[in-house]
């Protein structure tokens, strides 16, 4: 058995290009031979004529469909796991598998499929007026990606995907990474047959968690507005006894440019320093304006038993509720608003013996529903699924 990874790699190394390696361990694991297809837009974005390149090459790109070809009579793959396509790729290679009757599994990682910034997320709130509207030209209306001609360049290429059907007529199963995923893509008009949800999987062989109730409230992830930065600082002005500690890299400097004392940035970590801040946190703070895909911080809390305080919307909510079950509505509150945050920051805070057993149950849970080996097997039979139905 061979699988086929596509991916276009962004920019900046994110969590889909960790999400592809870590893809290549699971089948790997589970006895098949990987090969892989990627590119770059790392080298392109910062010119003009680079720029131009990319605007055109999302809606068909001849360098993308050639690679698409000469990959598979060269690998001759079983199955092709689709990640990011944009913009080298582009949906149009999709076209090359279809004609060499090779079975394709789209793992969907955003909303990108129906939102062209693949956010939802507009002035800072949720948005789904081109999920309501059918089509794209609100992402041009209200500039979303705050460039006319990048807003434009990704709704022109969601259209063509939208109306050549290169999704909906090429890919044979889409791993959705939660269930809100997947009733927004029904209700976009996908089939729900080809339609099934694999979550994001976590290895926790190596993670040991340190016991105690932690020292401080953790933030893990890209310091910026849509990730709700401000709203955590506002809590932590109005609470200047509890520590707060931010971990990740700085995107919009002026949300950092006035911290209260309480507030630590700690930069980006990783390995040993990265397992060190769980340990030492009492708990985990997500506070997301957009609904996300999947947050790793989440697992990585659970993995060293420590619950995590998210907005209860999009797939923040079946992931916490799974992992913290009935003790979940204590963890999640109102997106948006700074006051049911601070309610549900003090309650655990002033609730050590509480908030370490919800960490304890997340754990458990995470062993349950999603460690690699849990997860691994999902993929197995969906592989086998669409291999048998092809």
């Amino acid at each position: 058995m061979k699988v086929l990874l596509v991916h276009n790699d962004y920019g900046k190394r994110s969590g889909e290009e960790a999400v592809v390696d870590k893809m290549a361990g699971i089948f790997a694991s589970l006895g098949y031979e990987t090969a892989q297809l990627r590119m770059s837009t790392a080298t392109v974005r910062g010119t003009l004529a680079g720029k131009i390149r990319v605007f055109f090459a999302g809606m068909w790109s001849p360098v993308g469909v050639r690679a698409m070809r000469d990959t598979l009579r060269r690998e001759k793959p079983d199955v092709v796991n689709i990640h990011n396509l944009y913009p080298f790729i582009s949906p149009a290679s999709l076209r090359e598998c279809r004609k060499a009757g090779v079975p394709l599994v789209m793992t969907v990682h955003n909303f990108r499929l129906i939102c062209p910034t693949g956010l939802f997320i507009r002035d800072g709130a949720p948005c789904e007026i081109c999920l309501k509207r059918g089509h794209e030209w609100g992402c041009v209306r209200h500039n979303c990606e705050h460039s006319p001609f990048k807003s434009l360049g990704y709704a022109v290429r969601n259209a063509v995907a939208r109306i050549g059907r290169h999704y909906l007529e090429c890919i044979d199963l889409f791993a959705c990474l939660t269930d809100f995923q997947r009733r927004k893509l029904i209700e976009a008009g996908f089939p729900p047959e080809k339609l099934i949800v694999i979550p994001n999987s976590i290895d926790i062989k190596d993670i040991t968690p340190r016991e105690g109730t932690g020292r401080y409230v953790a933030f893990c992830g890209r310091i910026s507005h849509e990730k709700g930065i401000d709203l955590i600082v506002e809590v932590a002005r109005r609470h200047p006894e509890i520590p707060f500690r931010l971990a990740g890299a700085v995107g919009d400097p002026s949300l950092v440019a006035d911290l209260p004392a309480n507030v630590e940035l700690v930069g980006f970590v990783s390995g040993k320093a990265l397992d060190d801040f769980y340990d030492n946190a009492a708990f985990v703070l997500m506070a997301s304006r957009c609904y996300e895909g999947f947050s790793m911080a989440i697992l990585e809390a659970a993995a060293h038993s420590r619950p995590t305080v998210a907005p209860g919307h999009g797939g923040f909510t079946e992931i916490i509720r799974a992992l913290c079950e009935r003790g979940s509505d204590q963890l999640l509150f109102e997106p948006g608003n700074a006051d049911s945050l601070e309610a549900a920051v003090t309650r655990l805070w002033h609730a050590p013996e509480r908030t370490s057993a919800l960490g304890q149950t997340a754990a458990a849970n995470l062993r349950r529903l999603y460690t690699v080996d849990v997860v691994s097997q999902q993929w197995k039979k969906a592989v086998n699924k669409v291999i048998s139905d092809k």
